[in-house]
């Protein structure tokens, strides 16, 4: 069974950074990062696919940075300035192109406060 698993997660302050790592057991077109905050739906962050291209959601702003060495198995979310409404547990996702199974991370718990 592919897994897919997330670390990086922590503390910090607003305008601090953390760099999340998400690494599969498996390989995937399309590996991506998306969040959930508390009483909220979980929502896109960014993705990128084993060629390159990444995606962004609008409110990454030029904040985060998703990239996928090599285009292999493992991707980083590097996450700058980040503010207090970052707080959320990121989720890793995987899938290949077209209609396939979503596979999804068990997620990790970022803290932002002031």
């Amino acid at each position: 069974q592919v897994q897919l698993v997330e670390s990086g997660g922590g503390l910090a302050q607003t305008g601090e950074s953390l760099t999340l790592t998400c690494t599969a057991s498996g390989p995937f077109d399309i590996m991506g990062w998306y969040r959930q905050a508390p009483g909220m739906q979980r929502e896109f962050v960014a993705n990128i696919t084993a060629y390159g291209g990444p995606m962004y959601a609008d409110f990454v702003k030029g904040r985060f940075t998703i990239s996928r060495p090599n285009g292999r198995k493992t991707i980083h979310l590097q996450m700058t300035s980040l503010e207090i409404e970052d707080t959320a547990v990121y989720y890793c996702n995987g899938r290949q192109f077209g209609p396939s199974s979503v596979y999804w991370g068990q997620g990790t718990q970022v803290i932002v406060s002031s």
